[in-house]
Parts: C-alpha cells; sequence; structure tokens
C-alpha cells in the first residue's frame, strides 16, 4: 500500500555539497527537498552571528525561487581558543595559500598548530562544541530558527576518512557507547547523524510543533502560509 501523502517543499540554500548530502538524509521523509538553483551566485556570509548568515542565505534562495528555502551554518567553539572559530569557521584558515584549493585540510591543519602553540595537550584543554542553526524562510516573511549543539574535544591527529570538515579531528563526548573516542570521520554517516550538531538541529526541525503542523496542510508550506517561529 502506497501513501499518497504529497511532501511539503523546501529549497535547500547551501551550496556545499557535503552539506547537501547530510541534509538530504535528515529529511528525508520529511520534505521535498529541492537543489540550489545552479545560476544563483554564492551568497556573501558577512554576518557577525551564525543566525544571521542562515539567514542570508536562505532569503537568497526565496527571492529567487519565491519559494520556502532552508539553510543552515555552523560554527565550532574551541575553549581554548576563544573567538577565533565561531562564525568564521569555514574560513579559518583563509590566511594561508593553501586554504583556497583545501579548504577543510587547510582549517584542520591551521587549529592543530594553534592548539599546540598553546601547549594543550589532555582532553580537558582540547574541548570544543559545534553548533548549526537551520533556518526556513517563508514568502509571507515569516521564519522558523532551530539550532543543534554537540560538545566533544579536538583529537590530537588526524584519524578516519569519512565526512568533511574538522570530522577527522572532532571527538563527540559523550559518543556511542562507554568509551567511545572515534571522530565523526571515523562513524558511519547514520551514526554521527545521531550525535552530530546538524543531526539534532534536523531533527528539531522536523518535529517542530508548528513545522510539524505544516506536513498536514502542504499547500500551506508550498505557499508560504506559516506562523513565524522567532
Amino acid at each position: 500500500m502506497t501513501s499518497d501523502r504529497v511532501l511539503p517543499t523546501l529549497v535547500c540554500a547551501s551550496a556545499n555539497p557535503d552539506k547537501v548530502y547530510e541534509i538530504e538524509q535528515l529529511l528525508n521523509g520529511v520534505v521535498q527537498l529541492l537543489p540550489r538553483p545552479a545560476e544563483i551566485p554564492d551568497v556573501v556570509e558577512d554576518a557577525d552571528t551564525l543566525v544571521g548568515n542562515a539567514r542570508l542565505k536562505a532569503m537568497a534562495i526565496l527571492r529567487a525561487t519565491g519559494l520556502p528555502a532552508v539553510a543552515d551554518d555552523t560554527g565550532m567553539f574551541v575553549d581554548a581558543l576563544p573567538g577565533e572559530l565561531g562564525v568564521r569557521t569555514a574560513r579559518y584558515a583563509d590566511d594561508r595559500p593553501d586554504h583556497a584549493e583545501s579548504p577543510y585540510a587547510a582549517n584542520r591543519a591551521k587549529l592543530l598548530d594553534a592548539l599546540r602553540a598553546k601547549n594543550s595537550v589532555i582532553e580537558v584543554e582540547r574541548a570544543a562544541y559545534f553548533v548549526t542553526v537551520v533556518i526556513v524562510c517563508f514568502p509571507d516573511g515569516s521564519e522558523l530558527i532551530v539550532e543543534g549543539r554537540c560538545d566533544g574535544h579536538i583529537a590530537t591527529a588526524e584519524r578516519g576518512s569519512r565526512g568533511f570538515g574538522f570530522d577527522p579531528l572532532f571527538v563527540p563526548t559523550p559518543g556511542l557507547f562507554a568509551g567511545d573516542q572515534r571522530t565523526f570521520a571515523e562513524m558511519s554517516d547514520a551514526e554521527k547523524n545521531e550525535l552530530s550538531h546538524r543531526g539534532r538541529a534536523f531533527r528539531a526541525l522536523a518535529t517542530h510543533p508548528l513545522f510539524s503542523a505544516t506536513l498536514e496542510f502542504p499547500c500551506r508550506l508550498a505557499a508560504g502560509k506559516f506562523q513565524s517561529g522567532r
């Protein structure tokens, strides 16, 4: 027996294929996620907050398509390096010449160098957390904002080959079982999504009472007739 339920439509604002892959997994069966139109140029993320940058991206897609748009922005916060990452996490190592060609690797290398310079060796000295903010912007001007957080620490060396960004360095705490010291890059997609900041944020979106209510009325979501969750 097949379901005739029509899924509500959202346009994904992200141009990062690694992020899009995770978002597709997390919203599978919840919404019909349309890809960002290729002709839309990159959005300059010059806001001073994660919410601000996510809003810039979602609003750019909303204006271009006329459809509800979903965007996220993520920041890493390292206790030993206050103010150094955060909203600039993706651009952390843009002062290094290799960042343009290999931004993920350059960011990880700079982070390890910075912690070595601080003589941060033990786990408590390498404490860190990720925050992902997700925003859905609607044509009527309303929006819904949720966030997810994942605490952990930075490993002393890269481990694992899966994922992207800082995944080979970030060890979530607690892990999936007692003594689990794996980085995100050593986990399966499902395991990472269960623990990660992005997984928690998009689950919060999918289960938000205002968002969930629209699933019974997909035409409302497509038309942007949705009350603000701000």
